[in-house]
C-alpha cells in the first residue's frame, strides 16, 4: 500500500474546473463532490468496489453514500483541512471508473 506521509496541498491557482469538470468545489476551497449515476444497482456496486480498492491502494478514502443506482461522493483531506494530491487522485481515478463501468 502507497502511503504517503504528508500529501502536497495544491497550488492556489489550480483549475479545478479544467482537471475535474464534472466536480463541485466547495465555497472554503475544502471539499470536492460529485454525483455519479449508472444504470442499476449493480453497476453503482462496480463502481464502489473499482473505487474502494483504488482507495485501498492510495490509503486516501471518499466519504459517500449509495442509493440504488446514485452514489454520491465527497472528498477531502481532513487531517490537512484542505485539498490535496490525494483528492485529486482520487476524483480523477473516480472518473475514469465511472467511465468503464458506464461503458459495458
Amino acid at each position: 500500500m502507497r502511503q504517503l506521509s504528508k500529501p502536497n496541498l495544491l497550488a492556489q491557482d489550480f483549475d479545478f474546473k479544467k482537471t475535474l469538470p464534472d466536480w463541485q468545489i466547495s465555497s472554503n476551497n475544502q471539499e470536492l463532490a460529485r454525483v455519479f449515476i449508472f444504470q442499476d444497482f449493480k453497476s453503482a456496486f462496480e463502481f464502489m468496489t473499482l473505487c474502494a480498492n483504488f482507495a485501498e491502494e492510495l490509503d486516501h478514502h471518499p466519504d459517500w453514500s449509495n442509493s440504488w443506482n446514485t452514489v454520491s461522493v465527497r472528498l477531502s483531506t481532513h487531517s490537512m483541512k484542505a485539498l490535496t494530491e490525494l483528492d485529486i487522485t482520487m476524483a480523477c481515478a473516480m472518473d475514469q471508473f465511472a467511465l468503464q463501468v458506464l461503458e459495458h
